[in-house]
Parts: structure tokens; C-alpha cells; sequence
């Protein structure tokens, strides 16, 4: 995957908030490894007028509730129509031009 970017470094905050600001515009596709050690390639975003509008029913959908921990990043998954979340320190790649 191509990334811009160090990928140590997404637990620097300046790091992070590069990835929020590239996710509110269109489209990533992050490379991950899960907990469980697989490795994960997931498409995502957090553009406004592709995420769904905030429920009481979803509380993954409301931002307060997004921001719950520093460690991990909730993001509405493109292809499985959902939201999803990773690891900060998990990232293996990060890949901008995905739209």
C-alpha cells in the first residue's frame, strides 16, 4: 500500500489528525492488522454525505461516541455498509487516492 506518511507514526496526534481530515474528504483504504493477528484492508471514510445520519438505534453513528477511545479509530466501512474501527497502532498502510 502506498502511504505519505510514516506509518509509526499514527500515535503521534499530528499524524492522526491528517488521517481525519483525508477521511472526511473521500475515501481511504487502511491496511490493518486485528487483534487477532489477521491482517485487514478496508475501505473507508467519514465524508458527511456518505456516512448515515446519527441514530439513537446506532450509537456508533453519533460522534461523541466515535471519539470513546484515543486508541481507536471509527470509521463507516465503504463495502460492508457499517461501521467499523482499528487500531491506531495496528495501521500497516494507508492508502489516500482510493475513491
Amino acid at each position: 500500500m502506498n502511504s505519505n506518511i510514516d506509518i509509526q507514526k499514527f500515535n503521534e496526534q499530528q499524524t492522526r489528525d491528517w488521517l481525519y481530515n483525508v477521511l472526511h474528504s473521500g475515501n481511504v483504504v487502511v491496511k490493518f492488522n486485528k487483534l487477532n493477528g489477521d491482517e485487514r484492508v478496508m475501505t473507508c471514510t467519514l465524508k458527511e454525505d456518505v456516512v448515515p445520519p446519527a441514530t439513537k438505534e446506532d450509537p456508533a453513528s453519533q460522534k461523541k461516541v466515535r471519539k470513546v477511545s484515543e486508541n481507536v479509530c471509527v470509521v463507516w466501512d465503504v463495502n460492508a455498509k457499517g461501521w467499523r474501527s482499528f487500531r491506531w497502532d495496528k495501521i500497516t498502510g494507508v492508502e489516500v487516492n482510493a475513491d
